[in-house]
């Protein structure tokens, strides 16, 4: 018999891999990616592939030089 633990639930991405480019202007989006310090949030905590992980650092970071989202938020 197998413990518990050893049983894993698939982890189901957030995004479709449909999606070709993500929008860094939809900064609704994007700030669910994001810590309450504005932190890009791991893999493992939103469930993204790595594909798809890599897409939504480079658009947080584009979203960030075009000054849509900070770098720090604020209280």
């Amino acid at each position: 018999a197998k413990d518990l633990k050893d049983i894993k639930k698939k982890k189901i991405g957030i995004f479709t891999d449909k999606i070709d480019e993500l929008d860094y202007k939809d900064t609704a989006k994007l700030k669910r990616f994001l810590s309450e310090a504005g932190k890009i949030l791991p893999r493992r905590i939103t469930g993204t592939c790595a594909k798809h992980q890599r897409m939504l650092s480079n658009t947080v970071k584009k979203a960030r030089e075009a000054g849509l989202t900070g770098y720090v938020f604020e209280n």
